[in-house]
């Protein structure tokens, strides 16, 4: 059985993830916890950038954050859906990866598939703990379930001080070249607002969150319940 993972994150596509905790994931890496991600669909509805070219980026998007573990489910891109097998498959992906802590994008976002990947993540993570659901893998129960932004952010309840590896996050975009470097004249390729300076501009998002701490860039997260803590 592998060893378990300290935080386990989910998205909808390959750069979902980096766009909202790339440094996060590179500080907890750093620190020594293992670190995951799973992707739900191939992205094969992207207007740029195919099936294997996206997961070739992805792969160098784990390996310059550090990613213990990355896989894909393979589920419908524009067709997730709260269904038994939809859902079964990433209880599965807890339940052997058996993370302390899952994230997930956030339940508001201006891409239907980040909100039904929300709504998806929340409901294995509830089925995951079970010991009657699945019963062929053990339960898990995770300690906290963390909400990621990609779009759209509001009620941030957490901050994260990513100062010293925002280079890394923004290396770790720059793999998917296919999402986010400006299209040339001839290229198979169209402009979307993601070739137009989007690194940019996720950057400029965490320079301004990190602002109100006098950190240099800072990465927001919410919760829906109260996150312990033994000492402040």
């Amino acid at each position: 059985m592998n060893a378990p993972l300290d935080l386990l994150a989910f998205g909808a596509h390959a750069d979902d993830v980096e766009i909202g905790m790339a440094g996060t994931i590179a500080k907890h890496v750093q620190a020594g916890y293992r670190v995951g991600v799973c992707d739900l669909t191939q992205a094969e509805m992207s207007s740029n950038g195919t099936v294997e070219r996206r997961m070739e980026e992805a792969a160098a998007a784990s390996s310059i954050l550090g990613l213990a573990v990355r896989t894909n489910l393979g589920l419908p891109d524009r067709g997730l859906q709260s269904t038994r097998s939809q859902i079964d498959k990433i209880v599965e992906q807890i339940r052997i990866h058996r993370p302390r802590v899952v994230f997930a994008p956030y339940w508001i976002d201006r891409h239907p598939d980040h909100i039904a990947c929300s709504h998806m993540i929340e409901e294995a993570v509830f089925n995951a703990k079970l010991r009657k659901y699945m019963p062929e893998l053990p339960a898990v129960q995770v300690e906290q379930l963390v909400f990621y932004y990609i779009n759209d952010m509001e009620n941030v309840s957490l901050t994260v001080d990513i100062s010293d590896v925002a280079e890394t996050k923004r290396q770790s975009l720059l793999a998917y070249r296919s999402q986010f470097e400006a299209v040339s004249e001839g290229e198979d390729r169209v402009s979307t607002p993601l070739t137009n300076r989007y690194v940019e501009r996720v950057e400029a998002r965490d320079a301004l969150l990190g602002q109100a701490r006098g950190w240099a860039a800072a990465e927001g997260f919410t919760l829906k319940k109260p996150h312990a803590v033994t000492l402040f």
